[in-house]
C-alpha cells in the first residue's frame, strides 16, 4: 500500500486533481502488476494530462 500512497500523493501534489480519481486509476495499475512507484506516478500523470 505504501507504493500506491506514494504515487497518489505525488500525482495529487503535482496536478491538484481529484484524489479519489487518481487513487482509483493507480489502484487499477497496481492490481495489473505495476509495482514501481515511479512508473505508477508517471502513468498517473499521463492519464491526468489526457483528461
Amino acid at each position: 500500500m505504501d507504493v500506491q500512497r506514494i504515487a497518489i500523493d505525488a500525482v495529487v501534489a503535482l496536478t491538484d486533481c481529484d484524489r479519489d480519481a487518481i487513487a482509483a486509476f493507480i489502484r487499477r495499475l497496481y492490481l495489473a502488476g505495476v509495482k514501481d512507484p515511479k512508473r505508477l506516478t508517471f502513468k498517473g500523470l499521463q492519464a491526468m494530462a489526457r483528461g
